[in-house]
């Protein structure tokens, strides 16, 4: 599983006045602070993309049009997922899930969350690894 191109945003964490790889623990900050300053949108084939300016729903769902996006911090077992309006803008910070509408009906078990949990630590690992910048 690979990790898409991101569109607006780089997350090299090197010192910019030398072009040197920063030691591990401003590496991991960077990491950190990357993870704040962008928007995840991880689809289901492990692609991620990241966006450093809020961007409205429905500019990533007319791309996807048999797909809705939901806020992973609002998926909960028992219920089913919440979709984001297209009007909505997607918030710095937050990371979100494209899914197929086939979902918006059903709700979400405990495996099924955690199949998502692991797809979603799985891309922002590959996301974050230095293979990949």
């Amino acid at each position: 599983m690979g990790a898409c191109a991101s569109t607006q945003t780089t997350t090299m964490p090197t010192n910019p006045k030398f072009g040197m790889r920063l030691p591990k623990q401003q590496q991991h900050q960077h990491q950190q602070q990357s993870n704040l300053d962008s928007i995840k949108i991880i689809h289901m084939d492990g692609c991620v993309e990241e966006f450093s300016d809020p961007i409205k729903a429905s500019k990533i769902t007319s791309r996807n049009p048999n797909f809705f996006l939901c806020n992973s911090e609002q998926m909960l077992i028992g219920s089913c997922v919440p979709s984001l309006s297209p009007d909505e803008n997607l918030q710095i910070g937050q990371i979100y899930f494209l899914l197929p509408l086939s979902l918006a009906q059903s709700p979400l078990s405990l495996p099924d969350l955690c199949n998502f949990a692991i797809k979603a630590s799985s891309a922002l690992r590959t996301l974050q690894s230095p293979f990949f910048r």
